[in-house]
């Protein structure tokens, strides 16, 4: 078995969990159709095992690294790749735009076993630079896998579930069992791929849609007759009957069609 050792001390602060096994990172790496002509941004590299492969089939790999204390093992982990360039610094409060400027690329992939404790906020972060990411590929909590990828109807299913699938396809590609990292975590890992959408549902004001949605889960437990007080309900009516539903329903029954066609009723 072909297992990765790591001379560094751990930081349970920055939620530092590594992979073991060269297997592992070859499946992640294989998600992503990656050639030279490509750049890939990794957040969270740790011990290098996922920035290694990535390098080999890539282009470019732009990894964020928040724990300078990391630079001696990083450093000695990515002798002799010199198509890896890593900024000592926190992803969320980078300039993606900026940072990847000086890259000439093709096609544009995040590939990452993120950070749990910021795994929701680096997927805003993504959503909300705008870039065209061809595919994202990251190694999430199982829990958080499932919130992403659920379907209108689903106890899991939230805000974050109908952003992720107005941008994206979304599969979950396999599991990964707590035994595979460095330390050892308390829970389970699921690799999850989202692929950019060819078109997307028009939307007249793409910020009073994320608004609305955002309202529309405020309280999980209300109604959206509740949770949607500041808005025209009127208007919100008019919209859910012709889905056969009326201001009593919850959030979480609401596909994000609806959404998308409540945000543009209430635009006009």
């Amino acid at each position: 078995m072909n297992v990765e050792h790591y001379d560094v001390k751990f930081k349970k602060k920055f939620g530092q969990n590594f992979l073991r096994r060269h297997a592992v990172v070859e499946r992640i790496a294989d998600i992503c159709p990656l050639t030279s002509q490509d750049l890939v941004i990794e957040v969270g590299p740790g011990g290098a095992i996922l920035t290694q492969e990535l390098a080999k089939r890539s282009g470019w790999v732009l990894a964020y690294e928040i724990d300078e204390d990391l630079k001696e093992e990083l450093y000695k982990k990515l002798n002799g790749y010199s198509n890896v360039k890593i900024l000592f610094q926190d992803f969320l409060t980078s300039s993606i735009l900026n940072d990847i400027s000086s890259f000439s690329y093709q096609h544009l992939y995040f590939v990452s076993n993120v950070p749990y404790y910021i795994t929701t906020p680096i997927m805003m972060k993504i959503i909300d630079s705008g870039l065209d990411f061809e595919k994202i590929c990251m190694m999430v909590q199982k829990e958080v896998g499932e919130r992403f990828s659920a379907l209108p109807g689903n106890r899991n299913y939230g805000s974050i579930s109908v952003f992720l699938s107005y941008f994206y396809n979304i599969k979950k590609e396999f599991s990964v069992s707590r035994k595979e990292f460095v330390p050892e975590p308390n829970v389970d890992s699921v690799v999850i791929s989202f692929t950019k959408k060819n078109e997307l549902l028009p939307l007249k004001d793409t910020e009073l849609f994320f608004h609305l949605v955002r309202d529309s889960f405020q309280f999980k437990r209300k109604n959206i007759k509740n949770n949607l007080k500041k808005y025209d309900l009127e208007i919100v009516l008019s919209v859910l009957q012709k889905y056969g539903y009326d201001l009593t329903v919850r959030a979480e029954q609401l596909s994000v069609e609806i959404f998308v066609e409540l945000a543009n009723a209430l635009s006009s």
